[in-house]
Parts: C-alpha cells; structure tokens; sequence
C-alpha cells in the first residue's frame, strides 16, 4: 500500500504517511492517490491548492472559512519544518475547542487531513519552509475567519515564545468571540 493512514486524537483528522522509495538517485512517493484516500473517507474533492514560503518564526493562522465555503485541508511541508496546529471549531463535536500539534517537515513527507469544521495554522521551525494545502472548497474572502493564535482558552503549547505573526492574525477574535460551525457538516 502506498500509503498509511493514522486517525489522530481529534475526530476527522487523520495523518497519513507515503511510501518513500529512495535509491542513490533520490527519492519518489505519491502524495496523494484519488482512490487511496477514497477508501479511508477522505473524498474531496481537492480543488484548490496553496503554496505558502515563510522564514524561522513565522506563525500563520488560525485560519478556517465558515458555510457554505468550508474547507478540508491536506497539508504538506515540502520544504523545511513546521509545527502544524488543527483545532476543532465545530460546537456539536465532543472535541470542540481541543486541538493538535506535530511536527509536519519535508524529511517525513506526512501530510495531515483536517475536515471542514477546523482552524488551521503553523509556525516555521526551519530557515524557511514551503507548505503545500490542497482544499476542498475555493477560497471565499466573505466566509473567511480565524482564531487568535494565542488564545489563552485553547491554550496551545507553540515552540516557540515571540513568533512574526501578520497584523490581521494578530486582530483575529479568541474562541468565545469567534463565528464558528454551528451546524453539523455534511
């Protein structure tokens, strides 16, 4: 199989590990087989995907579109590392406000799929580091929102303690001010 797929303590999110052949040339893995990811419930469809380059330091997110926009995400690093960070937004899930963290770099080739339903972001551990996402849904600026990263509720351990965070994500609400899903997603 050219891939395995681990559930992860957050209900939807599932790490997922290629197969990496490597030779003296290199190396070769599928980062993403339709089929393969079909049989375990990731459908998509991807049908957009985002390629962001930061520098050691930088936080991104956390970032999530609202309905009838919601994304999956499948997010890979394929240069660098990051701590890469999901947190549960949707208020019907027993797991709502709880989030995760690992390391996502491009020695391992992980990739991590997050549901509809959760914030994302990461902070760059690397020189620098390229993070590939491929979404489920295009994005929507009117149904974009976010979390402030250092919300004091969430509580979430970054390893890092003065990150290079973007004015707009440094204006985002906490969680108890937060539009978030309301509804269970379909």
């Amino acid at each position: 199989m050219p891939f395995q797929f681990e559930p992860q303590d957050l209900e939807g999110v599932v790490l997922v590990r290629p197969r990496l052949l490597r030779d003296s040339r290199g190396h070769f893995l599928e980062a993403y087989k339709r089929s393969a990811f079909a049989d375990v419930g990731i459908t998509g469809p991807f049908v957009q995907e985002n390629l962001s380059q930061s520098t050691r330091g930088v936080l991104r997110g956390l970032h999530y579109q609202l309905p009838p926009h919601a994304q999956g995400k499948l997010v890979q690093v394929v240069a660098g590392a990051v701590f890469d960070v999901c947190v549960d937004l949707r208020r019907d899930s027993p797991d709502f406000g709880r989030w995760l963290g690992r390391k996502l770099d491009a020695e391992a080739h992980e990739l991590l799929y997050l549901p509809p339903g959760f914030g994302h972001g990461f902070v760059v551990l690397s020189e620098t580091a390229d993070v590939s996402y491929r979404c489920t849904a295009e994005y929507a600026p009117a149904s974009e929102r976010g979390v402030r990263w250092d919300d004091a509720d969430l509580a979430i351990s970054w390893p890092v303690s003065d990150p290079i965070v973007s004015a707009k994500d440094a204006a985002l609400p906490p969680l108890r001010q937060a539009d978030v899903f309301e509804a269970p997603l379909s």
